[in-house]
């Protein structure tokens, strides 16, 4: 997993732990979390600074792709992030909200047609987030992963 790439860290839970604080808890995906960071949540474009990194209740010096870690935050509370969101490093490529993206997208067990317009409810990562398909590229064949229709 690439540790070069910006920090992205989708957001699973976040708890409020007596003594210790608000605490993020998600599955490094990209970069290196550590301790004394300022991270930046999107969409919300919050930042403040990493206290501590933990992994199953051991205190680590960093924390690299494939690590369900939590980390403590300072000065955010429980209401202010949220599943879903994106951590990322404040001052390398931080995360940020968009208005559109290209995706490759599976549908499981759809009837009817699939077109211009359609509003599914996306799942990507940790967040579960209503959307609305602009235009189809292209529709692939998932056995063979050639493209069966251009648009």
């Amino acid at each position: 997993r690439p540790t070069e790439k910006p920090l992205r860290v989708p957001l699973q839970d976040v708890y409020k732990i007596g003594g210790i604080g608000t605490v993020p808890v998600g599955r490094v995906e990209t970069g290196i979390l550590k301790p004394g960071m300022i991270v930046t949540f999107a969409p919300a474009n919050l930042s403040t600074e990493v206290k501590s990194v933990e992994m199953h209740h051991v205190s680590l010096p960093e924390a690299v792709p494939g690590d369900n870690v939590g980390f403590n935050v300072k000065n955010l509370s429980v209401k202010d992030i949220r599943r879903g969101m994106v951590a990322g490093d404040s001052k390398n490529v931080p995360p940020q909200e968009t208005e559109s993206f290209d995706a490759q997208v599976i549908i499981l067990n759809h009837p009817g047609t699939i077109h211009a317009g359609y509003a599914p409810v996306l799942d990507c990562h940790t967040a579960h987030i209503a959307c609305k398909f602009s235009e189809l590229l292209s529709k692939v064949d998932r056995r063979t992963g050639q493209a069966t229709e251009d648009s």
